[in-house]
């Protein structure tokens, strides 16, 4: 056995002969249990970086542990690979997108590889391939034909910078999620996919998630946003009836004033011939329509001159257009009360509009409406024949009023608002739709899918569609009728093709979407990324499994089990990043210390859930670690030519002692990974046990076989985190099969077992030393005993002891 550790060249033997194995690449087995874990694929932006690193450290872990159990592990890796950075460096560096994309691929797989993490490569996939999104384009048509996705003009999120449109979660604070640009609003036509249909599911089903942390849950229930109220029609003479919806019906005979969007059509109807209005309306279409900025921006608005009819009263309400009216949201007016919601209640003060107090707290204090709004439910008051009602019993009332006049109904709404999936880029799975003149909208015909991006004369230059201006791909022949044709030129929003990729996974095929073993791997088992991802990307997968699952492609309603959101890599306490200069290449710590050392410091620095803060002095222990791991494995095999059979009746107290500590730690080690994925409490066990080797000097029989025993449930016990020192390291204690293969060791329940305990000695309450003491010795025995210890001897020489405090299995304090 080489004396010293030589990391570089072990890994790179150790990763040959498990891809010359194939030990990674499984299939279906009905006679064991299946075990899908998965970290969320990369996108290929050229190197990984250190939370990748992480992210899927933590999920190798999981996996190699899993497989240990006996388990059928599956874990793939593949590449989300459409999207801008990929046409925004192809304009930087004249290089066609898949050219620099396909390149990044190759580079960040050998970086995978070099980590040593135990990929079934054979299932890899790259969402850019025409062969995995022909069978996005397919079952896009599949959704056409169940009208689950249209197609309309409306008002959207507009990144002036990258020229696209944006899903109201893509924008954070008021910016761009990707390039940080502040987001406009236009009107556009483009495709919506229906997922305010199983809202009601998406939203009932987060109950069965009882593998998800409570923050996730909590925030996808919060943006799928279900509310109880009443729809009503304010009528307006000689037009439609504005319709509103409202939470609130016990407040209405305190609305003041209707507020209507911009886009609205009494809004269009009043700006004609009115400057002041028209100039407000043009100012709105360039409004932030985010909810953060919807949140601080100032609420501005103008008089229609339009008034509307109170449902109940008959009075008049004029109407105002408002900036914080949203045509995508509801029905593009709200009923303002300002007297008990804060938003009316500024606005109204701003304009001189009326208030109306008509709810009032039932004890009769703190409803003062002088300096702001009364919010909080209560007691009506002016409100007609409701007066005296509860808020509770009022919204019964009120809604049963409106229903029998034929002027309203209760309603279930949604926060939730359709997916728009239409993007206005190249680099993304083309809309498999032809426009015909005669014929309308036509779906590409299965026969000719995939509908495969361009590869020549694309024009990236960020000033258009590329698509759109392409001299050959808008042209068509109609499916239907064959005449000349317009193809449509959007591409797909890529959040499609991260919404099923763990689905094509497992279930690859040439010839049909999922193949059938998808249903024997899915649900995930275990899924690991960001928190980031708690709404878009989580809330899509969960909502096109159940769109899988109707279409008879998957039999389970939710797509993974288990969530771990992993917290950050920080360095001098903030994030990571390349704008901040902070950074830390994962490639160069492995070329220094091998990538055992890199995993076990970012498994061990802290747990999986918490953010990690980056230490090069860790990474450094890490490393010593190592190099005294190696170097307790080869004194042992320098000195132990054959290792005899453990006499476990012949055990003296010291070997008893460190078998004890050792299945202490495994009994520690199998629940830390199994069930509370504390993986830092797992190597700090270790890192404990191979101390106390080091100073186990046993050279007996029982000794060698002990320290054997050691150094094996060590590596087993590392083997998920540090895979490649612990293959060496088996092998080198003279097992021919790889730890890879090794199932996870017993505990001894016997080691466990004591018949003596060490007890803390204190003088005067401080630490002075301990004793092994019998589990049947009585106190005067172990008073006895303490003051009989040296240490104790040396403590109370020359003192007179006034009394001995024994404290039964713990301690023994003597007071001098």
């Amino acid at each position: 056995m080489e004396e010293n550790y030589k990391p570089l060249a072990i890994e790179q033997a150790v990763q040959d002969s498990w891809e010359d194995s194939g030990v990674f690449n499984v299939t279906e087995d009905a006679e064991k249990e299946k075990y899908y874990c998965l970290s969320m694929f990369p996108y290929p932006s050229g190197k990984l970086h250190m939370g990748h690193v992480r992210n899927y450290t933590i999920g190798d872990v999981i996996s190699r542990f899993q497989r240990m159990q006996g388990k059928n592990v599956m874990q793939p890796m593949g590449w989300d690979a459409f999207g801008l950075p990929a046409e925004n460096a192809a304009m930087q560096n004249n290089v066609h997108p898949a050219d620099w994309t396909y390149s990044n691929i190759d580079y960040m797989r050998d970086q995978l590889k070099q980590l040593g993490f135990g990929y079934d490569w054979d299932r890899e996939l790259a969402t850019c391939d025409p062969e995995y999104y022909r069978w996005e384009q397919w079952f896009f048509l599949r959704l056409l034909e169940k009208d689950l996705v249209y197609k309309k003009t409306s008002p959207v999120n507009w990144c002036p910078n990258d020229k696209t449109v944006l899903a109201n979660e893509q924008v954070i604070d008021g910016c761009c999620w990707r390039c940080d640009t502040k987001v406009e609003k236009k009107e556009i036509s483009q495709w919506f996919v229906k997922i305010t249909a199983y809202a009601d599911e998406l939203l009932q089903d987060l109950e069965k998630l009882e593998g998800w942390p409570e923050q996730v849950k909590t925030m996808q229930a919060n943006w799928i946003g279900r509310s109880e109220g009443v729809e009503m029609d304010f009528s307006v003479s000689g037009t439609e009836p504005i319709r509103i919806y409202t939470t609130r019906p016990d407040t209405l005979m305190g609305v003041t004033y209707l507020a209507v969007a911009a886009e609205h059509p009494v809004a269009m109807e009043a700006a004609k011939g009115n400057a002041e209005i028209s100039a407000f309306l043009e100012d709105c279409k360039v409004m932030e329509t985010s909810e953060a900025a919807m949140e601080t921006m100032e609420k501005r608005g103008v008089n229609s001159g339009v008034k509307a009819i109170h449902p109940i009263t008959g009075e008049e309400v004029p109407v105002w257009i408002a900036n914080f009216v949203l045509m995508g949201y509801g029905t593009g007016a709200v009923m303002s009360v300002p007297a008990h919601d804060q938003r009316d209640y500024e606005f109204a003060n701003k304009y001189g509009i009326a208030i109306k107090q008509v709810i009032f707290s039932a004890e009769g204090k703190d409803d003062d409406i002088s300096e702001q709004a009364y919010t909080v439910k209560g007691v009506l008051k002016n409100s007609v024949e409701f007066d005296g009602l509860s808020s509770a019993d009022a919204f019964n009332a009120i809604a049963e009023k409106l229903e029998a006049d034929k002027k309203g109904e209760r309603k279930t709404n949604f926060r939730l608002r359709d997916w728009g999936v239409s993007r206005q880029r190249y680099w993304g799975a083309p809309v498999p739709v032809i426009y015909c003149d005669d014929c309308g909208t036509v779906p590409v015909p299965d026969a000719d899918l995939p509908v495969e991006l361009p590869k020549e004369d694309v024009v990236l230059d960020g000033s258009q569609s590329p698509l759109a201006a392409h001299p050959t791909f808008p042209h068509a022949d109609c499916p239907k009728c064959g005449k000349a044709a317009k193809r449509e030129t959007d591409t797909f929003d890529t959040f499609m093709e991260s919404s099923w990729y763990f689905a094509r996974y497992a279930g690859k095929s040439n010839n049909s979407m999922l193949a059938e073993s998808a249903k024997y791997w899915l649900p995930v088992d275990h899924y690991i990324g960001g928190i980031e991802h708690a709404i878009l990307h989580l809330l899509y997968a969960r909502f096109y499994t159940k769109l899988l699952r109707d279409e008879g492609l998957l039999t389970c309603d939710e797509p993974f089990k288990r969530l771990l959101t992993q917290g950050m890599v920080l360095k001098d306490g903030a994030k990571m990043s390349k704008s901040k200069g902070n950074t830390v290449d994962p490639q160069g710590l492995i070329a220094k210390y091998g990538a055992d050392t890199v995993r076990m410091f970012v498994m061990f620095a802290a747990p999986p859930e918490q953010s990690l803060e980056w230490s090069d002095s860790g990474v450094e222990g890490a490393y010593r670690f190592m190099k005294r791991l190696w170097r307790q494995v080869y004194l042992h095999v320098d000195n132990a030519q054959a290792v005899p059979v453990l006499d476990k009746d012949s055990l003296t107290d010291g070997q008893k002692s460190i078998r004890r500590q050792l299945h202490l730690a495994l009994k520690k080690a199998t629940d830390d990974y199994g069930r509370r994925y504390t993986f830092n409490t797992v190597i700090a066990a270790n890192m404990e046990l191979v101390n106390t080797l080091s100073k186990f000097s046993d050279e007996s029989e029982n000794g060698i076989v002990i320290r054997q025993e050691v150094l094996e449930s060590v590596l087993l016990m590392l083997a998920p985190i540090v895979p490649h020192i612990c293959q060496q390291l088996w092998q080198e204690l003279g097992h021919e099969k790889d730890i890879v293969v090794e199932s996870w060791p017993t505990v001894d329940e016997s080691a466990l077992e004591q018949d003596k305990i060490k007890m803390m000695l204190q003088v005067n309450g401080k630490l002075r030393g301990d004793i092994l003491v019998s589990l049947s010795a009585g106190k005067e025995e172990i008073e006895k005993m303490a003051l009989a210890n040296e240490n104790i001897i040396r403590f109370i020489e020359g003192k007179s002891v006034k009394k001995v405090i024994v404290v039964p299995t713990r301690l023994v304090n003597i007071v001098v």
